[in-house]
């Protein structure tokens, strides 16, 4: 196999992979470029298992990147939740509950989660990784995987339960059906 072959076969995984690590689309290119510059300049040939082993490259990249993202992003978040804060007692009731809703859910319980559970949920859901394979790409043992996805699926399950009380709690404060 060729290295344009490689490419060509693991492209889109490695792509949508970063794409839903990321949430950015630029960042997704950039990383999914870099991937494959970090294959080919290994000896890529003599790898058994090479999806799982790219995949692995791309998810180690990504948690990468979150990190030092993460940290950028907590010196923001306190700025943010100042503002938010100010500004929310000006908003008027309307204009907060059709924010919410305007949000995807999804995309949301998703980036609320740790980055290894977020990790497993994305390879198994979006990549479409099985147990084993996300075992592979994330070098840890197939009962970690099973234990993560049962952790994050339950935390966004309760995020969302909460989420709905909530709302529906506010439905009933304000009178509105």
């Amino acid at each position: 196999m060729t290295e344009r072959e490689l490419f060509d076969l693991y492209n889109k995984d490695v792509y949508r992979t970063c794409y839903y690590m990321l949430r950015n689309a630029q960042d997704a290119e950039d990383l999914c470029h870099d991937v494959f510059v970090t294959v080919f300049r290994q000896d890529w040939q003599s790898i058994e298992h090479t999806r799982a082993w790219i995949m692995r490259i791309a998810m180690n990249q990504c948690l990468n990147l979150l990190k030092r993202k993460q940290a950028q992003l907590k010196k923001q978040h306190q700025v943010q939740i100042l503002h938010e804060q100010a500004t929310a007692s000006i908003k008027s009731v309307d204009t907060i509950v059709l924010e919410k809703a305007a949000e995807e859910e999804w995309e949301e319980l998703l980036k609320q989660l740790p980055d290894k559970l977020m990790a497993v949920v994305t390879l198994r859901y979006i990549g479409e990784l099985s147990l084993t394979e996300i075992a592979e790409t994330l070098n840890i043992p197939v009962g970690t995987v099973k234990s993560r996805l049962h952790k994050a699926l339950k935390t966004m399950r309760k995020k969302l339960e909460q989420n709905q009380s909530l709302w529906l709690k506010g439905e009933n404060q304000f009178g509105t059906h």
